[in-house]
């Protein structure tokens, strides 16, 4: 049985409860206080961040990490597309993550010009989904799970308007139609 070692607040364990959804694997969870971190999880991962899975002897730490290692474990549902460039492409956004996630923080921290840097990464995103219906290529996957916590928390949590981004809200729409994205969206609605 996996433990997956978790923060309802944390957008990065959201992606991990998603890909666990989405693969329908059975886990145990652990609850960390983000405000009060238990010194052993530092055992489970020197930065003391979570989410962490732990399968028996086996721990792993970092969301993207832990979402590749459930697709390759689990290959049922495939999160990634089957041809090796598009998985590529679908792991290069992943890897350019950070591009939305600094001024997304930003923002939450109330520096001056986090809104309008926040703002070009959006319209960034917007026009990748007016190629492509899923971050991820022809199908969701791991780039839409890598990505979707923090669109909704700047939606639900920051009131930032997704008006003007019409093929980001289709892609939000689409995510809106699992399970897994719904289940999310409730547990922010509940922070």
């Amino acid at each position: 049985m996996i433990t997956l070692y978790d923060a309802d607040r944390c957008p990065y364990c959201a992606r991990t409860r998603i890909a666990l959804a989405e693969k329908r694997i059975e886990y145990e969870t652990v609850v960390i206080d983000l405000d009060d971190r238990p010194a052993w999880i530092y055992e489970k991962n020197p930065l003391g961040r979570v989410p962490v899975i732990e399968e028996g002897a086996f721990v792993l730490a970092e969301s993207a990490v832990i979402d590749e290692y459930l697709n390759e474990r689990f290959p049922e549902p495939p999160l990634l597309p089957d041809d090796p460039g598009e998985r590529a492409l679908a792991r290069m956004t992943i890897f350019r993550f950070d591009e939305l996630s600094k001024p997304y923080y930003a923002l939450r921290r109330g520096e001056e010009g986090a809104a309008q840097r926040l703002a070009l990464q959006l319209a960034s995103l917007d026009r990748l989904l007016q190629r492509q219906p899923y971050l991820t290529g022809r199908s969701f996957g791991l780039a839409d799970i890598a990505f979707v916590p923090w669109i909704v928390r700047t939606r639900d949590m920051l009131g930032v308007d997704l008006e003007s981004y019409a093929a980001l809200r289709g892609w939000v729409g689409r995510l809106e139609e699992r399970e897994s994205v719904v289940d999310e969206i409730a547990v922010v609605a509940a922070l």
